[in-house]
């Protein structure tokens, strides 16, 4: 059996946002916030003519926009969250999303944009807090 020999590098980020989860049983269900990291992780079998897999800046440049105009600083909930309408009328920002806003759609929301723009990302992984992450990957 031979083995398969790969690159791998790994790109952290840091973002803030506030959000609930309707319908939870606990105290997720209140509007609170989080100060996360996020981990990106792109993966090749050889190196570009850099002898780098990618660049971390051109990751960086990638999800910063990203990161900027949905996530950071915003509040993020379902779509059919009933404060939606009290949000449009006092002119507050949020992001309304078809799934509930949790840890593990934040972290495939990251990865289907850095794969959408080229890369070869392997996962990312979100910590929502210092003890709790979620990941996403596809294979």
């Amino acid at each position: 059996m031979e083995w398969s020999r790969m690159f791998s590098i790994t790109k952290e980020v840091y973002f803030c946002y506030g959000h609930r989860l309707m319908h939870h049983a606990g105290k997720c269900r209140n509007i609170h916030g989080h100060s996360v990291k996020a981990s990106i992780t792109l993966t090749q079998e050889s190196l570009n003519e850099h002898g780098m897999v990618c660049d971390f800046a051109d990751i960086r440049q990638c999800v910063d926009g990203f990161i900027e105009e949905y996530l950071d600083h915003n509040l993020l909930l379902h779509k059919e969250d009933s404060l939606i309408p009290y949000l449009i009328q006092n002119n507050e920002r949020f992001l309304a999303l078809d799934e509930h806003p949790t840890a593990e759609v934040l972290s495939k929301m990251l990865y289907q944009h850095v794969k959408k723009a080229g890369f070869t990302v392997t996962d990312v992984t979100l910590w929502e807090t210092a003890s709790a992450y979620a990941r996403y990957r596809e294979n």
